[in-house]
């Protein structure tokens, strides 16, 4: 995915620059993936009760967090179109199921308490959703054909089902649900390509305002200069990170940082989440997916790691973690454009901390970005289990080093 190709509509494209029709498409598709993929839950975990931990939500919270996001900024909020100007503390008009700010609020409803609410039933709960999205529907329908730079909330209203999306499909993983859906599932790659090497010079970092629709930590342009440098080709396999595993690198303290060797304390891992040596084998290993265990694919990409394993692994064999204005830089280059910069397998870590660019102002959706420049990596790319919708080689994600229910992985960059 390049920018060249997102000209040519693309999905990403569409979502961001896409006109009304491509956008009430779009809605309506993510809603089908979204009630899809629910329903797994529904049949799989009786009274669709999960775990209190940080990295889950109540499936039927989220389900309703999506509704009423969409409708908070659409349906209910006089101020949508005025787009990146509008007022976010312009007063709502009141919900469709009465008390639903106080259940799906995510600013205000803390996350440790939405085990304790009382939630409307799935049945109800999808009623909502469809009401929400008939409006939303509707409204989009009746927008003035010379108003579409407006369709910023829209656009915000899509992606972020989207990224939900994803979130519910590494929770499924987590709890070892089965979502047969092809589109979902882990891609194989061929033995590394030679890696790529740069010139360096200038490069125009983060999307420039009149480029269509662009998350607020993305904006900013301006022009960067990146040293010469040498990237890998594609995220690493299996296949290459199981010789540092196998060498001992997750007791060898040497290939850690001070805050790896912290984690790797606290959490005691000492293979990565869901892999284990195989049971009567000194080299054979498994992988946890859907529930059971299977033999590992080493040609697939090594997945769900942190930050810390990933520094680890580079620390080890000589390299680094390329900064995110590398990573984008490569992106965009001919040889993203030629494809030979292979991205979208896992999400990649990088070195970089998550932090605004220069003269960032946040959006309407103010906790979007801003409460989360606290020095967490940014992760670029994408993964098996993101929508196409959100693959633009400008975006930028962010998740604690710790994180490793995330399908992310890495590549590397010549020290």
């Amino acid at each position: 995915m390049h920018e060249q190709s997102l000209a040519c509509g693309e999905p990403a494209h569409l979502a961001r620059c896409g006109n009304a029709t491509a956008l009430a498409l779009a809605l309506q598709a993510s809603r089908c993936d979204t009630l899809s993929t629910f329903a797994v839950f529904e049949s799989a975990l009786p009274g669709l009760a999960v775990p209190q931990r940080a990295e889950f939500n109540p499936p039927l919270w989220e389900l309703g967090h999506i509704g009423w996001f969409q409708s908070w900024w659409l349906g209910r909020y006089p101020a949508c179109g005025e787009g990146v100007q509008a007022d976010p503390d312009q007063p709502r008009l009141a919900p469709q199921r009465a008390g639903a700010d106080a259940l799906y609020d995510s600013s205000r409803v803390p996350h440790a308490t939405r085990w304790q609410l009382a939630l409307p039933g799935a049945d109800a709960t999808r009623a909502d959703l469809h009401s929400q999205l008939q409006q939303t529907l509707a409204l989009l329908a009746a927008w003035p054909a010379a108003a579409e730079p407006s369709l910023y909330f829209f656009r915000l209203a899509l992606l972020h089902e989207d990224m939900h999306h994803e979130a519910a499909l590494y929770m499924a993983q987590a709890l070892g649900l089965n979502i047969a859906d092809a589109r979902w599932q882990t891609p194989t790659l061929p033995a590394p390509p030679a890696a790529l090497a740069l010139p360096g010079g200038p490069f125009e970092l983060g999307s420039a305002s009149d480029a269509g629709f662009a998350f607020d930590n993305e904006l900013g342009a301006r022009s960067v200069r990146t040293a010469p440098f040498e990237i890998d080709a594609q995220v690493l396999r299996w296949a290459e990170f199981l010789p540092f595993i196998e060498a001992g690198g997750y007791t060898d303290a040497r290939w850690w940082t001070s805050a790896g060797v912290d984690w790797r304390r606290a959490s005691g891992a000492l293979v990565p989440r869901y892999l284990r040596k195989a049971a009567g084998s000194a080299h054979a290993w498994q992988l946890w997916r859907h529930g059971a265990w299977q033999a590992l694919p080493l040609d697939e990409p090594a997945c769900h790691l942190t930050q810390h394993e990933a520094l680890a692994w580079c620390s080890w064999a000589g390299r680094r973690l390329p900064t995110e204005i590398e990573w984008e830089h490569a992106a965009l280059s001919e040889h993203g454009s030629a494809g030979s910069f292979r991205w979208g397998d896992v999400w990649e870590w990088t070195a970089s901390p998550f932090a605004p660019y220069p003269g960032f102002r946040a959006h309407p959706y103010r906790d979007y970005s801003a409460p989360w420049f606290d020095g967490r990596p940014v992760l670029r790319g994408a993964s098996f289990m993101t929508q196409p919708r959100l693959r633009h080689a400008r975006y930028r994600n962010y998740f604690p080093a710790t994180r490793n229910d995330v399908p992310a992985g890495l590549r590397s960059c010549a020290v």
